[in-house]
């Protein structure tokens, strides 16, 4: 018999191992979807908000190519989740909310608004536990919003950070831990949002430079 063969448990252990290494190569996909998110606990403001999500922003996403061969990378789609939670969050806040049919700007027929809010996600990190066996993920973001006229002037222009955390180890697949940390960072920029709107000197000052309007039942 030839030196070079293997017993059955030597080729068996052979395919498995390589079923590991192409799986640990290839990319994790995360689509961030269906997720639910409270509309705050306000009295709305008496204004109507236009609201401009550029196709950045509609859908975004986040890829993070693997460090080494044993490593796998990752692709983090949010854009759906994005446009869920500022659309939920933002009709709570305000009386009206309204979607641009563009970028605001002079040449645009947009429909009329108060001011126009444009989100951005100026940073998205990640942290996962690529040498334990505990899934629990963390992710930060930053986001940049800027609010300005229907002109495209600018009135106001801020950023705001947020952050997500797995809540429990006990979860079926890293993808599963990533998406969880990825709708409680979401959350986390809501809530932080939500009380920290009217305490941006800019959006005070705009504010209080409008005219007084009485407040009526919400629509």
């Amino acid at each position: 018999m030839s030196g070079s063969m293997t017993s059955a448990p030597e080729r068996w252990l052979a395919v498995l191992l390589l079923g590991l290494l192409l799986s640990a190569c290839g990319t994790r996909e995360v689509v961030v979807q269906n997720a639910e998110f409270p509309e705050p606990l306000m009295r709305p403001l008496p204004l109507t908000l236009g609201v401009w999500y550029d196709e950045a922003f509609a859908n975004h996403e986040f890829f993070d190519e693997a460090a080494g061969r044993s490593d796998s990378s990752w692709l983090v789609k949010t854009g759906e989740a994005q446009v869920a939670l500022w659309d939920t969050l933002l009709g709570g806040m305000f009386k009206r909310v309204v979607h641009m049919d563009g970028p605001p700007g002079p040449q645009q027929m947009n429909p009329v608004a108060d001011a126009v809010l444009i989100p951005e996600v100026e940073e998205l990190q990640y942290a996962i536990p690529a040498h334990t066996n505990v899934k629990v993920y963390e992710i930060w973001l930053r986001y940049h919003f800027r609010l300005v006229t229907l002109n495209g002037e600018t009135l106001a222009e801020w950023s705001m950070p947020a952050y997500g955390k797995t809540p429990t180890a006990f979860l079926q697949s890293d993808e599963a831990a990533v998406r969880l940390a990825a709708v409680v960072a979401l959350r986390d920029a809501g809530a932080h949002f939500a009380t920290s709107f009217l305490q941006v000197p800019a959006v005070r000052d705009w504010l209080a430079g409008l005219p007084r309007r009485q407040e009526g039942p919400r629509s």
